[in-house]
């Protein structure tokens, strides 16, 4: 079967689909799990994709959460990613329902005609992506190890092909300083908030000297327990984020730099623990991106931003280390926020209304479509002359 008639099957797949895609996006949008706890959504994803006749693991590569899906037979295998965790408090204000729905749907019309295809799907349910790094200790564990591409698509108030997404470490600072009366005896104490101050001055002070692409944002997590006791112990969460891995080695040693002048200052003792593994660039596959960009504007998306120059997305996320290790993209896909942006609570609101139901239509679509070009050019190569 040639690839037209392919690709008129899985999009007709998907026009079936869309209501039950619908529904699994609500129903993960309902019930938002942080990163690592995605219990609900993980065994969704793997009953759902089981009921198409996909060999199904969920806790795959030693995550409780992850799910691993495959169909199909082949030397050439390809990869969608599902991302499925929530944010606290503002809840899927990622938008990454529509993923996991999207992935489904592109799964789905693909299982449809994979036999035809002659290659093999996998569909990578990835925890954590919220700064658990789920998708890099997978890639450690093997994950990618055979892709021919990986691909996904993310929620954003546009549509856009290149987000410029930057390398980025999450750490959690502790200080461990003395409690003591803060009336009768303060020279007894160590005050580990003091400490958390001086470092916070020190990196208002060095963003002075940094790019627009360097980083650095954190909140305290503690700060003490009462205003009459000296803190003995606080806590902040910062992420510090950079153009590459390797600039980001750099700015690092400044910002670490920083919360030791708050030990020394005040005498406390520093901790950096690492809540994650370093996120890196991410790497858009030019030749991939093309393919998906001629199928997602035969839908009618609209790219003009980029070829206008118009500044990308900027953010980070683990699909980086993936897209160094094997030829993947990760384009946005446009919803109507009504002028809210990622990890605002309204744009969690949009993310379950009619233009959230097109960007789950469009991305499923565009992904089978893109996934049946990308292998019958690649089988093409390989055929002897």
């Amino acid at each position: 079967m040639q690839p037209p008639a392919l690709k008129q099957l899985a999009r007709k797949q998907v026009d079936k689909d869309i209501d039950r895609l619908v529904e699994f996006s609500r129903y993960l949008h309902s019930h938002p799990e942080l990163d690592g706890e995605e219990k609900l959504a993980s065994r969704e994803l793997g009953n759902l994709l089981l009921e198409r006749g996909f060999s199904v693991e969920v806790g795959a590569y030693g995550l409780a959460t992850a799910v691993k899906a495959t169909t199909g037979k082949g030397a050439l295998n390809v990869a969608l990613c599902a991302e499925y965790d929530a944010l606290p408090v503002v809840g899927h204000a990622c938008g990454h329902n529509i993923i996991s729905a999207a992935a489904l749907g592109a799964a789905w019309a693909l299982a449809r005609v994979i036999e035809e295809l002659g290659c093999r799907l996998t569909v990578l349910g990835t925890p954590s992506e919220e700064g658990g790094g789920g998708k890099i200790v997978m890639l450690e564990r093997g994950a990618f190890r055979d892709m021919a591409a990986a691909m996904m698509v993310h929620p954003w108030p546009e549509d856009r092909l290149y987000p410029k997404c930057l390398a980025v470490d999450h750490f959690r600072v502790h200080y461990h300083g003395q409690e003591a009366h803060a009336s009768a005896a303060p020279d007894k104490g160590i005050n580990a908030a003091d400490a958390l101050v001086v470092a916070q001055v020190a990196i208002g002070l060095l963003r002075q000297s940094l790019t627009g692409d360097e980083q650095v944002h954190g909140i305290v997590e503690k700060g003490g327990d009462a205003p009459n006791i000296i803190p003995s112990h606080t806590t902040a969460r910062y992420m510090v984020r950079a153009s590459t891995i390797d600039r980001l080695h750099i700015l690092r040693e400044k910002v670490d730099r920083c919360f030791e002048a708050g030990a020394i200052a005040t005498g406390s003792r520093l901790e950096i623990e690492m809540l994650s593994p370093t996120y890196s660039e991410l790497r858009t596959d030019p030749k991939l991106i093309r393919i998906w960009e001629r199928n997602a504007t035969s839908l009618g998306r609209d790219y003009s931003r980029d070829a206008n120059g118009e500044p990308p997305p900027m953010f980070s996320t683990d699909m980086g280390n993936v897209s160094l290790a094997v030829p993947s993209i990760h384009p946005m896909i446009g919803i109507d926020a009504k002028g809210a942006s990622n990890h605002q609570s309204e744009f969690a609101r949009a993310c379950i209304e009619q233009t959230a139901t097109s960007a789950i239509y469009d991305s499923a679509v565009a992904m089978a479509l893109t996934v049946i070009d990308f292998v019958e050019q690649a089988q093409e190569l390989t055929q002897p002359s």
